[in-house]
């Protein structure tokens, strides 16, 4: 379906000027309903300029999501799994629209991307923030004929696989915070949420999400509420990948690693989950129910339980349980 703003978006995603006349001739509509269109933009948290007699231009250039982009950038065999592909503009949550579409459980992956999500989730209900085309929101759709016995450790397992897309695209990839954190630097660069519709051990359909911040402005972030990076801040500034390229790697390596965890479970992953582990050594606090332990982090288990030192005993906690924080 056509839609006048994407269009319009697509127009002054260069960050040029473009006037008035020219937008209307190349959206076929009249220069009052281009000002109109223009004004709504603000709607997005986006800034344009108005400069008399010479047009509109938006204050920072645009990176917009393109499917045929996104697609021709997956390999034959991504693309042979791949039932669907989308982007969006604005959502409320694409993990909550891909769960809400109830599809078979046999039925092929579908990836959902987003512009933005104004009511993106983490764990525990917890918000994301995610500007407009300035992050990266995108779900998946898929189906286990079962589930794996290192179910639990999906997650940890997508994290990995996110961190090999940065390794494909020449990008320093990010350490791993147990269950579901990207970090850079100390500081939160993104998160996986995983939610499952079936009954265990069956088949299950289930949703990953995973947002992360590519080239978020300081004044857009304020909301994020901790300590935040951006994928920008990994690379060389002539480096800094497209967002339908970092996309693109995203979602092949998730497609490649659904049948490995499948097949073989947390095993092929556990080593270099080990080595990105951002917390092993760290003096941690651990939020449980109504009570709060204190210990050192010592790592994940083979069954991606994170293991802490308390008071002399080894514990366990399992993806679901806790709650993390450095300790101060």
């Amino acid at each position: 379906m056509r839609s006048t703003r994407r269009e319009l978006l697509g127009l002054l995603a260069d960050g040029a000027t473009h006037s008035g006349e020219a937008l209307g001739a190349a959206l076929g509509i009249s220069r009052a309903a281009v000002w109109k269109q223009v004004s709504a933009l603000g709607a997005l948290g986006l800034q344009v300029e108005r400069e008399a007699g010479r047009g509109y231009r938006l204050r920072q250039p645009l990176d917009l999501l393109e499917p045929g982009r996104i697609e021709a950038a997956l390999s034959d065999r991504a693309r042979s799994m791949l039932g669907e592909l989308r982007v969006a503009e604005v959502v409320g949550s694409t993990n909550a629209l891909l769960m809400e579409e109830n599809l078979p459980f046999d039925a092929p992956p579908v990836a959902l991307f987003a512009e933005q999500q104004t009511s993106g989730r983490g764990r525990r209900g917890r918000q994301w923030v995610s500007p407009f085309a300035s992050s990266l929101s995108f779900s998946l759709g898929f189906g286990f004929e079962r589930l794996p016995p290192d179910f639990p450790a999906l997650g940890l397992a997508l994290g990995v696989a996110a961190r090999r897309a940065f390794s494909r695209l020449g990008i320093r990839p990010p350490a791993l915070k147990w269950p579901n954190d990207l970090y850079a630097g100390g500081a939160k660069l993104g998160g996986i949420l995983l939610e499952m519709r079936g009954e265990p051990p069956g088949a299950c359909r289930l949703v990953a999400g995973i947002g992360v911040n590519v080239a978020v402005p300081g004044e857009q972030g304020q909301g994020i509420g901790q300590a935040w990076a951006n994928v920008r801040d990994l690379c060389e500034p002539d480096q800094v990948p497209g967002r339908n390229a970092l996309a693109a790697a995203l979602l092949e390596e998730w497609l490649a690693a659904l049948p490995l965890f499948q097949a073989e479970g947390f095993a092929p992953f556990l080593p270099e989950w080990r080595e990105a582990d951002w917390l092993a050594g760290m003096q941690v606090v651990v939020l449980e129910a109504d009570r709060e332990l204190r210990g050192r982090a010592q790592g994940v288990a083979a069954d991606g339980a994170l293991e802490v030192e308390v008071e002399g005993q080894l514990r366990r906690f399992v993806s679901g349980d806790v709650s993390l924080r450095e300790a101060k």
